[in-house]
């Protein structure tokens, strides 16, 4: 919601009382002097003195109150300037102060008495991941690469042993992989599933987190950039990770082909990374043939082993740790931290709606048990006291300030949309009966009738009001785009779908049967 209409009144409000105050203050100021007058030595300047000091003291708090005002929307102002900002666009200084913060407001979040505690338990922990990693300094290098392109090998001859999964058919990385850098143990090698290995949730999943979380990223490739491969590293663009492109297999080509390809390759990568991040690479031993001259004058047929040839990798990422490892590092935790604060604030925002909808499953039922015990025209339109008990239990879940007589106004508005909704008068029966009627469309409404048809009635009314006021107290108490009349509505619609109704009368026909609970269902 903009905040231009509320500046606009706080202006207005600003002119309003500074045009009072240029009203009020000279003839008040020439009344206490001429009372001063009045006094003879020292009387009329102790009065002068005490005036001023008044004086000073109140336009000192003013003052002070208004500075702080100023400074901590300044502030706040600045912080979310700083928080749109990509990383390269911070100094070292703005980066660690924006972890902190990040992290000091997930905790802050998890801290929260109305957040459940296995969610609190879950935020504590990915917090002190974040920290551990911060205060350990790994640099994590992760390699991703298509089907036998060659990357567990790479990763192998880069470890010094083999310690990650390879096979010639390629598809054998099902789990992420990881192993100290031989001679810096604060370097990390990890492996992922390959680009095309990833065909199912589980090993997306694990691809997508190890992307987010890389420091540094290697893409193996054995020729010009696939379609994913070049689609992974615009991605990894967005998110500023530095890569490093290993053309490997280069024994494969002829060195004029060799450089012909490396000179493709920097020019599909434009943009994305600097030549100097594009190498060529042999992962593994090469068993070749050759034909050798004997002493007689005749020739025979030998196979050698070519050993691996990384070279120019290991001399690249060793230049690359050591003079930007620390900015990497960085850089890499505060899009972490970003991104923990989102995750935090929508795992609290989905465990208070949980609890919000248990208030609702409780109310709904109550309000419909007292609608078909005693079936009479309820007023559907301002409501009962149950909703209205309901909505402040509501607003406490979200901790937003509101009072029976703003919930009753607001219930009324609301009642004005259900009457516009249904399309009839502002007399409840006729309300029952259009809502009734609209139930009676799903088959099974057919074996209710009577006062059970009026409580189940009486519970959809209900529910409806507990939805919009969930939407509204999410939102701080504000209303999205098309205010409170396109909430009702959208509200109104997601609930009387078939599927909802069908729903809404199987559970009606166990609670008011006698075979179920409201609670059992507020519970589950």
């Amino acid at each position: 919601m903009s905040l231009r209409p509320f500046q606009g009144i706080l202006l207005l409000v600003t002119l309003a009382a500074v045009g009072a105050l240029l009203v009020w203050l000279p003839p008040t100021v020439m009344d206490h002097y001429e009372r001063a007058q009045s006094l003879s030595p020292p009387w009329n300047y102790l009065y002068l003195g005490a005036m001023g000091l008044g004086a000073a003291l109140l336009l000192g708090t003013l003052g002070t109150v208004i500075w702080k005002l100023v400074r901590n929307t300044t502030q706040k102002k600045s912080a979310r300037a700083a928080a749109e900002k990509n990383p390269s666009q911070l100094s070292v200084s703005e980066k660690e102060s924006q972890v902190a913060g990040n992290l000091a407001a997930v905790s802050e979040l998890a801290a929260d008495a109305s957040v459940d505690p296995a969610v609190k338990e879950q935020l504590d922990k990915l917090v002190q991941n974040v920290e551990q990693k911060q205060a350990a300094e790994v640099l994590e290098i992760v390699a991703f690469g298509s089907i036998s392109s060659g990357k567990s090998s790479l990763l192998n001859a880069l470890a010094g042993r083999d310690i990650f999964s390879t096979d010639p058919r390629g598809g054998t990385t099902l789990v992420r992989q990881e192993v100290p850098w031989p001679g810096d143990d604060r370097v990390l090698l990890v492996d992922t599933p390959g680009l095309a290995e990833v065909d199912g949730d589980e090993r997306l999943i694990v691809t997508a987190a190890s992307a987010r979380n890389a420091d540094l990223v290697l893409l193996v490739v054995d020729g010009p950039l696939r379609n994913h491969e070049h689609a992974l590293l615009v991605r990894l663009k967005a998110m500023e990770k530095r890569v490093i492109v290993c053309l490997n297999k280069q024994d494969w080509y002829a060195p004029a082909d060799r450089a012909k390809l490396a000179g493709q390759l920097a020019e599909q990568l434009q943009g994305i990374t600097t030549a100097a991040d594009v190498v060529t690479v042999t992962s593994q031993n090469v068993v070749r043939t050759r034909t050798r001259l004997l002493a007689g004058g005749g020739e025979k047929e030998e196979t050698y082993e070519q050993p691996a040839d990384i070279d120019e990798l290991a001399r690249r990422l060793e230049k690359v740790v050591a003079r930007d490892g620390k900015e990497l590092l960085l850089a890499n935790l505060l899009l972490r931290s970003r991104g923990l604060v989102e995750e935090a604030r929508e795992r609290v925002r989905l465990a208070l709606d949980k609890r919000a909808w248990q208030i609702v499953d409780q109310h709904m039922w109550g309000a419909g048990a007292a609608a078909a015990v005693a079936p009479m025209a309820l007023d559907l339109v301002v409501g009962s006291a149950i909703s209205l008990k309901m909505v402040v239990e509501i607003a406490r879940v979200y901790r937003q300030p509101i009072d029976m007589s703003a919930a009753s106004r607001l219930l009324a508005e609301l009642g004005k949309n259900l009457i516009a909704i249904l399309g009839v008068n502002a007399a409840a029966p006729a309300v029952t009966s259009a809502v009734a009627s609209m139930l009676k469309s799903i088959p099974l409404a057919g074996t209710l009738a009577g006062g059970v048809l009026q409580g189940v009635v009486q519970a959809l009314v209900t529910r409806w009001i507990g939805a919009v006021f969930i939407v509204y107290f999410r939102n701080e108490m504000q209303f999205p785009a098309g205010g409170l009349a396109n909430v009702a509505r959208r509200e109104w619609d997601r609930l009387t779908t078939p599927a909802e109704l069908w729903s809404l009368l199987t559970k009606a026909r166990d609670y008011f049967s006698g075979t179920k609970r409201p609670q059992d269902d507020a519970d589950s």
